[in-house]
């Protein structure tokens, strides 16, 4: 347990600094490729892959791992490139997206580097992949490109944004009518999601693609109001995002004081301890694992309630 609680201490210390930790890996090219550390549960050789019918075109089988039956997605075929052939050399990178744990098969797994978030960028604009990136960074004067995970799985295995007809009739956010529902998020696909669900709850919303552009427009309205929740009931910020991660997002509005009354629900595909321990310290008010319509509604709902 102390090992663990260390663990927790020395990774909380990256909070409000803006900063992340990238396993860098390959697929069927030179290119690097990044993912965030706390997605990654391990990463090992390719074992035996097996075949099942109907499955996705994408997903090379099925691997049999600590007595866990995981899809294994092919990262290369997933972003429009050529399947991935010597899979005796290959391996797999276990992640946890959107309460489900997935494979992804890559070419070569490299190391890990600890970065800025305002180190990662937005993608370029015409690049061959850029519908499949959320991010780009650079590294050796080389570019690391983040693919958007949750667009390759939802053109997988597409997740329901609706929210049930029972819990879209009991919500109700009286006197937040005249409010909006603000959004960060940096992919597309999660942003449309995210939207879809908060409908249901007949406010005007706005969104961000990262958290330097939710708290400029933040403190926009603030600046036009005198405090940021006369217009605005909650903000749903995703934690991962370019720029601006959403822990310091969170720090600097519970910091700013025409901001800092501003209910803040965290909204992520990653969860652990780790997690929880971090939304703590920065002040969130709520943490909602993605993606659940019905949950995240509700607990928007709530605390409009509050607002």
């Amino acid at each position: 347990m102390s090992g663990i609680l260390d663990s927790v201490n020395q990774r909380t210390q990256l909070v409000g600094q803006n900063r992340l930790e990238l396993l860098l890996f390959r697929l069927n090219g030179r290119q690097r490729f990044g993912i965030n550390v706390f997605k990654v549960r391990e990463v090992l050789q390719c074992p035996p892959l097996t075949s099942i019918p109907k499955l996705n075109a994408l997903v090379r089988g099925v691997a049999h791992i600590r007595g866990q039956t995981i899809s294994v997605i092919d990262l290369s075929m997933a972003t429009g490139g050529r399947k991935i052939e010597n899979l005796e050399n290959a391996f797999i990178v276990i992640a946890e997206y959107n309460r489900s744990v997935q494979g992804f098969l890559v070419g070569a797994v490299e190391r890990i580097i600890n970065t800025n978030w305002d180190a990662i960028m937005p993608p370029p604009q015409g690049t061959g992949r850029a519908s499949y990136l959320t991010a780009v960074t650079e590294m050796d004067n080389e570019l690391i490109e983040i693919l958007d995970v949750e667009k390759i799985l939802n053109e997988i295995s597409p997740l329901n944004a609706e929210v049930s007809a029972e819990v879209a009739s009991s919500l109700t956010v009286t006197g937040s009518e005249n409010k909006i529902i603000f959004i960060a998020d940096d992919s597309s696909v999660a942003r449309s999601q995210v939207k879809k669900a908060l409908t249901t709850l007949g406010l005007e919303i706005e969104v961000a693609k990262n958290g330097l552009e939710a708290l400029k427009r933040l403190k926009e309205i603030a600046a036009e109001t005198g405090d940021v929740t006369d217009r605005v009931g909650v903000l749903v910020s995703d934690i991962e995002m370019p720029e601006m991660d959403g822990y310091t997002l969170t720090a600097e509005i519970k910091n700013t004081p025409e901001l800092q009354k501003l209910h803040v629900v965290l909204h992520t595909s990653l969860s652990g301890v780790f997690n929880q321990a971090m939304v703590k310290k920065v002040g969130a008010d709520d943490f909602i694992a993605k993606f659940h319509p019905d949950e995240l509604a509700t607990a928007v709902q709530k605390w409009l309630v509050e607002a």
